[in-house]
């Protein structure tokens, strides 16, 4: 009652219409305490949730019978969730803060690639729990179009799974299973387009009107035309253009925007149909089981002539009003931005001014994890350190996910006001890396390939396992041909840098299938005619079971890199530093070699120094009292070495430490 007095009078008429439209159903349904909570979400969220629906389709002539349509989709959605789910769901709200705790240890992969089917994946989460792990995204999971399908994201069917990996029901096994051991489980959905074999563009392109207002399509080339203008080329050698002409569409042919690939028809989202049949197959997907939703190409899903077409405003308005109306079905489950844009725009899709925390909850810290590459291979930590310092803080009830690789390339989006700040010269510079993380540049420890390069200006995203571009292969290879072995520890110690510094920061750290035991490129993706022309499958192997074996052999190299991984969780699980929950600080050293940066929390502060050089280096002893520390200093990770030699703090080759101590906030 306290949040319907709080609504406006316009808002209040329309919650209690609809109230009186489905008070029958919900009753018939439900005991009186589970119908009472539905009412209570839905007044708590019912503004949140039509007030971007009327800036989004306000002015539309059927804007009330639209609006109805979609708040009776939010009714059948709670009305088919579980009662395990809706127990999870009072769970989770009273631990608001599940996901931001420091337990939170992430885990991504292929399913084909780590295991084969949903339940061969069940089979193996005895090896995640060794590893921690409460977080899983399984990639590529929903029924994709046969053939060449983008790694599975041009999805055919939203409510069936991928035939070689199961059924629908193996997905509930699994998400149970998952449950039980604690682990949320996270999926891929592709909201941007769908495959042009999907049951909606097959009846699109047989003229049913409709579902031709269910894309983008157009008679002629004028308004394409006008707007690729304005428009970039996402994939410019494989998929040139953001248009594709289907002759035999609607009987005279018409042109689809396809921002992707020409078998990924771009979605409408000017039709509120297309809007509520994409919330009912999140209600469908929360009612599987499923934890998290990672929205796919997001930034995507609005058009506007003159733009480039990504992060309009109306992209912040639906992910607000999808946000709120799942609060409602379903508010255990959370949102994943897959919004790889710069720090000022990513703070949109969490929620700004009256919008915090009514959007995304997780969002990928992309700038950290091209920094600390970029730091490896300059030994510089100067740009990650400008870095933190320029970007802007989430606000209370979101956090990032920090990642050392993941399943796509790595494109060095570095502004160039911020290579400019610290002394490079932009171009220079995403030149350097470029040649360095391919084995070009003399010296290089690297071995990686281009993806999209660009003859014409140079500009390329780069390919590549994290254990190869950290100089693990190279460092193989010359050991077998008599060189020195010293050059493998230099590339364990660097795998175990990069995951040391993600996992020293807040949010969810996430551990791509396969880092943890150094798996290598692999090059046979070339042999496969689906595969052979997209260089990302090089750094996707298949997960190599035999040498997963040798994991708790600690004079092996996966010993070495799955038990020193494991020692950074443990440490990283039982200290309440890690909470999302506190004041981050970036800091200046005075060795440009040595990335710093504090966490500040009421019950103690964090300070996690990073070498990037091969060589042992050093930093000026006050730089704890610089992160608050005000006490005695202990190394979580080495608690009985010496902090200090003489008069100087000191890190190892590739060294890291994670300072604790009492302070002031």
């Amino acid at each position: 009652m306290h949040n319907l007095l709080q609504m406006s009078a316009e808002n209040r008429t329309a919650f209690e219409r609809f109230r009186e439209r489905h008070a029958h159903r919900v009753a018939k349904r439900f005991e009186p305490l589970d119908a009472d909570v539905f009412w209570l979400r839905l007044e708590r969220w019912f503004e949140d949730a039509r007030s971007p629906l009327l800036a989004l389709y306000g002015e539309r002539l059927d804007a009330t019978e639209q609006g109805d349509a979609i708040f009776d989709c939010v009714v059948d959605g709670y009305l088919s969730r579980p009662a395990p789910l809706r127990l999870l769901d009072l769970e989770r709200q009273m631990t608001p803060d599940w996901f931001e705790r420091s337990n939170m240890i992430g885990y991504v992969l292929y399913p084909q690639r780590f295991a084969g089917t949903l339940s061969d994946v069940q089979d193996r989460l005895d090896y995640l729990d060794e590893l921690h792990i409460s977080y899983l995204h399984i990639m590529s999971l929903l029924k994709p179009r046969p053939g060449k399908n983008d790694g599975g994201y041009a999805i055919m069917d939203y409510r069936a799974v991928a035939p070689e990996l199961g059924t629908l029901e193996d997905l509930r096994a699994l998400a149970t299973a998952l449950r039980e051991r604690g682990i949320s489980l996270c999926i891929d959905l592709v909201l941007n387009h769908t495959a042009r074999e999907h049951d909606w563009a097959r009846r699109a392109r047989a003229g049913e009107p409709e579902y031709l207002d269910y894309y983008l399509t157009f008679p002629d080339r004028e308004l394409p035309d006008a707007f690729e203008q304005t428009l970039p080329e996402i994939f410019p050698d494989e998929a040139p253009g953001n248009f594709t002409f289907v002759p035999d569409m609607a009987a005279g042919g018409r042109w689809v925007w396809t921002t992707f690939y020409e078998y990924q028809w771009d979605l409408n989202y000017a039709n509120p149909a297309v809007f509520r049949e994409m919330l009912s197959i999140m209600c469908f997907l929360a009612n599987q089981g499923v934890d998290v939703l990672r929205l796919d190409a997001a930034p995507f899903l609005w058009k506007r002539q003159g733009t480039n077409c990504q992060n309009q405003p109306e992209v912040h308005l639906l992910i607000q009003a999808y946000r709120a109306l799942m609060r409602i079905i379903a508010p255990g489950v959370i949102f994943k931005a897959e919004a790889i844009v710069p720090p000022d725009d990513l703070l949109q899709y969490i929620g700004v001014k009256a919008s915090v925390g009514k959007r995304s909850e997780l969002a990928y810290n992309n700038q950290f994890m091209v920094n600390i590459w970029s730091g490896l291979a300059t030994r510089k930590a100067s740009l990650a350190t400008a870095a933190m310092h320029m970007a802007p803080r989430l606000l209370l009830g979101s956090c990032a996910l920090h990642y050392v690789r993941c399943h796509d390339d790595i494109g060095w989006a570095m502004t160039d006001q911020m290579l400019l700040q610290i002394g490079e010269d932009p171009h220079a510079h995403r030149q350097f890396l470029n040649d360095f993380y391919t084995g070009r540049f003399p010296g290089s420890f690297a071995r990686g390939e281009f993806f999209q390069f660009n003859p014409r200006t140079g500009d390329a995203r780069i390919s590549g396992t994290t254990a190869s571009l950290a100089g693990l292969e190279q460092a193989l290879e010359n050991s077998m041909q008599g060189g020195d072995t010293a050059e493998i520890d230099l590339a364990i110690r660097r795998i175990l840098l990069l995951y040391g510094l993600i996992l020293g920061r807040a949010g969810i750290p996430l551990i791509y299938m396969g880092d943890e035991l150094g798996l290598l490129n692999d090059p046979s993706y070339k042999d496969h005619p689906e595969y052979a022309q997209d260089s990302r499958w090089l750094h996707r192997p298949v997960m190599d079971w035999h040498k997963a074996s040798r994991r708790h052999d600690p004079n092996t190299i996966e010993g070495r890199l799955f038990g020193g991984l494991v020692k950074l969780i443990e440490t990283r699980r039982t200290h309440p530093h890690f909470h999302n929950f506190g004041l981050f600080q970036a800091l200046w050293s005075d060795n440009p070699h040595i990335l710093a940066f504090a966490r500040r929390r009421h019950d103690g502060h964090l300070l996690v120094l990073g070498n990037f050089s091969e060589h042992p280096q050093s930093v000026q002893p006050d730089l704890p009292h610089h992160a608050g520390i005000d006490g005695p200093v202990a190394d979580l990770l080495a608690p009985n070495d010496p902090i200090l030699h003489a008069g100087r703090i000191h890190l190892q080759s590739y060294g890291l430490r994670w300072l604790v101590g009492e302070g002031s906030i």
